[in-house]
């Protein structure tokens, strides 16, 4: 997805840098993920309660690891999805039940760094990931 492995690398890069760069950070992120085809832009994987577009596609790997798809129609939200990827991406619907993906995000503080209009869709994003998970999971 990226050049950074995990959640930490981004960080270890983040907690350095001033706003700006780390809008341009996460914009960043966002250019790195794979492209998700259009065809998978449904109303089914859409994301309810962004400020902007966001679709999240799930696969399951022949081992039962889930790898999501994801876009969005503005930067910085596709940037936002790639960093909550990073907390999910190729893990097992278990891993993803278990996993707190809310305080795995708290150190990049989110709610300082943006607007609300760019941040309250995320609670609705990590949903999706965990319903999708539940669905999934063996």
């Amino acid at each position: 997805m990226t050049a950074f492995a995990s959640l930490d690398d981004v960080h270890a890069d983040y907690e350095l840098l001033e706003p700006d760069d780390r809008y341009r950070l996460l914009i960043d992120l966002g250019r790195a993920l794979e492209p998700m085809p259009d065809a998978l832009k449904t109303d089914a994987t859409l994301v309810r309660g962004c400020s902007a577009s966001v679709w999240v596609y799930p696969t399951v790997r022949d081992d039962g690891r889930l790898h999501f798809l994801a876009d969005s129609n503005a930067a910085i939200t596709k940037g936002i999805i790639a960093l909550v990827l990073l907390a999910v991406q190729d893990r097992t619907p278990e891993q993803i039940l278990a996993a707190d993906i809310d305080t795995a995000l708290a150190p990049f503080e989110l709610g300082k760094q943006l607007s609300s209009n760019r941040t309250q869709g995320i609670p609705n994003m990590i949903e999706l990931i965990r319903q999708t998970a539940e669905r999934l999971r063996g």
